[in-house]
């Protein structure tokens, strides 16, 4: 998982050009979601981000995806969970403080926000806090509802 992850991040460009694609089909349908009801479309659409996610990210599911402003790493793999940027403790050959093994979230999220068109410019947002209330739950129905609802969330291109 740890390689796919590094690899996604290597490949950031793409991969957020195919999420923007995602992003723009998916408002585009949005009668469709809202004649279905967001309720009944957020589990499947939960069930269907969760292994993409997982697979391709090492998701956590958080619900509050930040992927597109960091660099396609997910910061939930970071052992103290930090969403805006690294503690302090990273050693100086880049790993972790807590797990030697493991590269920085926030080094390699800096190396693919350098690959992303306003990559540096979205990482520097601040990322509000974890609800826990979303875990488990769908960051695409979420960053939808809040793109229709004209939103100007603190997460740019959150699928």
């Amino acid at each position: 998982m740890y390689r796919v992850r590094l690899w996604s991040v290597r490949n950031a460009r793409w991969l957020h050009g195919c999420y923007t694609l995602l992003e723009n089909i998916l408002v585009r349908l949005n009668p469709l979601w809202e004649a279905i009801g967001y309720e009944r479309v957020g589990r499947v659409f939960a069930l269907i981000e969760k292994p993409i996610k997982g697979f391709l990210f090492d998701s956590k599911s958080c619900g509050q995806c930040s992927l597109g402003s960091t660099g396609m790493a997910c910061p939930m793999n970071c052992p103290k969970t930090l969403r805006n940027g690294p503690c302090g403790g990273v050693r100086s050959d880049g790993t972790c403080e807590i797990d030697a093994e493991m590269i920085c979230v926030w080094i390699t999220a800096w190396e693919g926000s350098q690959r992303i068109n306003n990559g540096e410019e979205a990482i520097q947002i601040i990322q509000p806090p974890v609800d826990a209330r979303l875990q488990g739950s769908s960051a695409w129905l979420k960053m939808l509802r809040d793109k229709v609802r004209g939103k100007k969330g603190v997460v740019d291109s959150a699928i």
